[in-house]
């Protein structure tokens, strides 16, 4: 008897979670039109989706900027994130997992590669999901280069399903445990599990999708996780190993980058091309400027990188290509390291210009900062900046 209260127990759980995630899935990727709300693009007039988190105001005045990317929002969504802490998500990028969800409402988005030529994401969350529940698909595991852009940004929450643990430099879940995270902001699915984190293996309609390509979460989940540990500026104090530290908000010693008050003309450096490794198509990278949007349109693998959560293409209004020191692989597992510390060559495209810069990041911990020659931090545009990692030496065709 209690062999057969168990099986109807676990055949209930089971209908529950995917009844909830059906009807999760649904209003995510149902839209309506709400005039007045900002975009993903950043300006007035977007599209959001139903189940709204806000309601916004046409007329309020949007003068209040990300201290992420300097995109423009209004009060209350301001009001909303100071009680939170940024996401940084790790978001993968095999082309059976695409198109991956949520990517064109990041602020701002790492790529480098992970393993084997396979790139992966690591997507800032915080000022442009305030306006609705973000679904963020599919989630990986850490890479220890990733925790060092982590790091500069006064530790977000970071996100990740398990991560690297090879002994050695490239263990990233050893690192997380050194760092101190698991009691300031380490988000694994493996210690959180369900209802925050879903398999979803219909997430891609007519797709059949791997295992490991089907881990879902969204943005609204993993906030709730965060107040529920205290990880919110709302917190009067909170735990750093045995101490108890007073806690102040994320943004308290972070300058962050600098952005522009006005927008110069638009340069000729309209497209803009490069690939990680030689013979990895899949990878390959496109930009290309649209002069009304004022942002790059992003392709890859020659196809139009798009989101399925709006069926949108993403499009970034700054794209940085950072020039590094890249080893690997340098285990079984074929892991990659990075030299993300120090100083290297960049290239920044705005407005369909091409500016030569430096980049520069002193420890882990330090913001990452892009200076012109004269070591002057440069202005960004106001909207998304998207980092790409290459190796020195790499070519990209502009």
């Amino acid at each position: 008897m209690q062999k057969k209260h168990l099986i109807l127990a676990l055949v209930l759980y089971a209908f529950s979670a995917v009844g909830s995630f059906s009807v999760f899935s649904y209003l995510d990727k149902s839209k309506v039109v709400l005039p007045g709300t900002l975009g993903s693009d950043g300006v007035q007039g977007g599209e959001t989706l139903l189940g709204a988190l806000l309601e916004i105001d046409p007329a309020a005045p949007r003068d209040q900027a990300c201290p992420l990317n300097g995109a423009l929002y209004s009060q209350i969504e301001k009001d909303t994130w100071e009680t939170r802490r940024p996401l940084f998500v790790m978001i993968e990028n095999h082309p059976e997992a695409r198109p991956q969800s949520g990517l064109s409402k990041a602020d701002i988005v790492f790529e480098a590669v992970a393993e084997g030529g396979v790139t992966r994401f690591g997507a800032m969350f915080y000022c442009a999901a305030q306006i609705q529940d973000l679904t963020l698909a599919p989630i990986r595991s850490a890479r220890t280069y990733f925790l060092d852009w982590t790091s500069g940004f006064n530790l977000p929450m970071y996100v990740h399903v398990g991560g690297a643990n090879v002994p050695g430099p490239t263990n990233a879940l050893g690192q997380i445990v050194d760092y101190g995270w698991a009691l300031e902001n380490d988000l694994n699915q493996f210690s959180i599990g369900y209802p925050t984190f879903i398999r979803d293996y219909n997430r891609v309609p007519g797709k059949d999708i791997a295992t490991e390509h089907t881990m879902v979460t969204t943005t609204e989940k993993l906030w709730e996780v965060s107040e529920e540990r205290e990880w919110t500026n709302m917190s009067p104090d909170r735990k750093v190993g045995r101490k108890v530290v007073e806690g102040s908000d994320w943004k308290e010693g972070y300058d962050g980058f600098s952005f522009e008050d006005e927008k110069p003309e638009i340069g000729s450096a309209t497209s803009v091309s490069y690939d990680f490794w030689s013979g990895y198509g899949d990878y390959s990278v496109a930009w290309e400027y649209d002069a009304e949007k004022d942002a790059y349109a992003r392709s890859m693998g020659g196809e139009k990188h798009m989101d399925i959560n709006n069926d949108k293409q993403i499009m970034a209004h700054n794209v940085v290509v950072l020039l590094m020191t890249e080893k690997g692989p340098i285990n079984e597992k074929k892991h990659m390291i990075y030299g993300t510390t120090g100083t290297g060559d960049a290239l920044i495209f705005k407005h369909g210009e091409a500016i030569e810069a430096t980049w520069s990041k002193k420890t882990r911990t330090s913001e990452l900062e892009l200076v012109d020659s004269k070591g002057k931090n440069i202005e960004m545009a106001r909207g998304m900046i998207w980092f790409s990692a290459l190796s020195i030496g790499s070519e990209v065709e502009y």
